[in-house]
């Protein structure tokens, strides 16, 4: 009887398991050539450590994550993993977990990391896969039943700062686009973002996509916060105050210039946290998750459950 019901038990687990990951589809970003890219040096492979970090990223992909049959209201979030522009952590999965559990089909952007091995400017590299990544998402919407409006990035630190690079710089089209895709994301989630190459510098990051000795044209283009105007999308901001790699400052001064470009927004600054918390643990009884599908439900772009 014993073995009967563990048999049964397996059974059942790997059923669900199974229906777990036919949720989850790699997908190539680029079907074709790869655009700013150079012959990939010999040796030069991308590799995942022990600590989840990848390195030497070549070939970007999209990993879908979809709702359970039934549950999708529509909305879909583009996650772009944080790692300094050096590595890219490999915590896209949990996010994307979390958004489908709440209908929100979910799309991992393994971005370029920039290297001058590879690009042949590294500047606009991981530009060049974010506008892909929406590009993308839209041009498949019926496959994945979404809705066109309802498209947004979700950002974690340096991952924040490819995010508002994309927003912010929607005249710069850096892909072939000849259908005319529309590449604004529809509103953008910000934890702990890189916002400013200018103000309160993460000089590693900085180095990492301009080079050691940027211009200062490249670096107030890339400060984002100046970039900002009345059609950058409606943003969700999180920082922890107590952030010792990226100060809070760089929400703050986002926070400020959309609220002066007259941008719906929404900051939040937990008293403390560090950097890189967001669902690691619960800081100080912390529901930001919660705040954060409140604020798409009151902006229309959830599942409309109210406050």
């Amino acid at each position: 009887m014993i073995k009967s019901s563990l048999l049964i038990a397996t059974i059942l687990l790997s059923f669900f398991q199974s229906k777990i990951f036919a949720q989850k589809a790699v997908i190539p970003l680029y079907a074709g050539e790869i655009p700013n890219s150079k012959i990939t040096p010999r040796g030069y492979q991308e590799n995942l450590d022990t600590n989840g970090l990848f390195t030497k990223i070549s070939v970007p992909t999209l990993t879908v994550y979809t709702p359970q049959k039934g549950t999708e209201n529509g909305t879909s979030v583009i996650i772009l993993p944080s790692g300094g522009y050096r590595v890219l952590v490999d915590e896209g999965e949990d996010f994307a977990r979390a958004f489908t559990g709440k209908g929100i089909t979910a799309f991992v952007l393994k971005y370029r990391l920039p290297g001058d091995e590879i690009m042949k400017d590294k500047s606009t590299g991981p530009l060049q896969d974010a506008q892909m990544a929406i590009k993308l998402v839209r041009m498949n919407a019926e496959k994945y039943n979404l809705d066109t409006n309802k498209i947004g990035f979700v950002g974690l630190s340096a991952g924040g700062h490819l995010a508002t690079t994309e927003a912010t710089h929607l005249d710069t089209v850096l892909i072939d686009n000849k259908e005319k895709i529309n590449l604004r994301p529809d509103f953008m989630i910000l934890l702990y973002p890189v916002i400013s190459f200018t103000q309160y510098k993460v000089n590693a990051t900085i180095a990492r996509l301009l080079g050691e000795t940027p211009s200062e044209a490249s670096l107030n283009y890339f400060s984002n916060e100046k970039q900002v105007t009345i059609n950058t999308p409606p943003t969700f901001l999180l920082h922890a105050g107590d952030d010792e790699r990226v100060s809070v400052k760089h929400s703050i001064l986002f926070y400020e210039a959309l609220k002066k470009a007259n941008v719906k927004s929404e900051l939040h600054i937990l008293q403390n946290g560090g950097h890189g918390f967001a669902l690691e643990h619960d800081t100080r009884g912390n529901k930001w998750f919660s705040w954060c599908i409140d604020w798409l439900n009151d902006n229309q772009f959830g599942i409309q459950k109210k406050r």
